[in-house]
């Protein structure tokens, strides 16, 4: 049996705890090992090295400022769930200087059909990524020429009319003369789209083959 002093401190102890459980604002009241809650947040790409009590703090400072990321290595392939556009992770085979761009012309060919869809596709790419230097229709005639006084690039229709669609990836990947690099724009796919349209300003604006123009200049606008 309790005795009446315990009689009387039980009924105390557990109305103590459901009145420290309970919080005018709906919060958790007193949280018992809030660690166990809520952990404390990691940062991404950052490696929190040796505890400091037991390594010091000088080697744990360095190791937290190295990052726990690596690069991949050398050659490494990226895995597509989608074996047609495996193709687009292989490594470039062709060297930026003179060579490789000749041998690109000569051999490279673009793996996307030549299609009114792709067609408008590579047009969506081309508005947003070429128009402001070549033009609306590849005349070199962007707002970056006709307002910045940029030189203008040559016009697809002109000297570029006859341009091999190889030599044109070749660019898009490296850059060439005025032009820089958009391989950090643009995917492998992207630039194979966009040239796709830019076949389309080489014949005119018209698809191979056809009289009349599917793709409107003026259309998404």
């Amino acid at each position: 049996m309790l005795k009446p002093n315990m009689k009387l401190s039980l009924p105390i102890a557990l109305g103590a705890m459901l009145l420290a459980s309970c919080a005018a604002d709906n919060g958790p009241g007193i949280e018992y090992m809030p660690d166990m809650y809520r952990g404390p947040a990691v940062e991404a790409y950052v490696d929190y090295g040796q505890d400091p009590y037991y390594f010091g703090e000088d080697k744990a400072r360095e190791q937290r400022n190295t990052p726990s990321t690596r690069t991949a290595p050398a050659g490494t392939i990226a895995w597509s769930a989608d074996p047609v556009k495996a193709q687009y992770n292989f490594p470039y085979p062709y060297a930026n200087d003179t060579t490789g761009y000749a041998r690109a012309g000569r051999e490279l060919f673009s793996p996307i059909p030549m299609t009114k869809e792709n067609v408008d596709k590579g047009k969506e790419i081309y508005d947003k990524f070429c128009q402001h230097c070549h033009g609306e229709k590849g005349d070199g005639d962007g707002k970056v020429v006709s307002v910045g006084g940029h030189p203008p690039p040559t016009a697809y229709s002109g000297p570029l009319k006859d341009l091999p669609e190889g030599k044109m990836f070749h660019t898009l990947t490296y850059g060439k003369g005025m032009m820089g690099s958009h391989a950090g724009q643009l995917t492998k796919e992207e630039r194979w789209t966009v040239i796709q349209y830019v076949k389309y300003l080489q014949n005119g604006g018209k698809m191979p083959g056809e009289g009349a123009a599917p793709a409107d200049s003026t259309a998404n606008k």
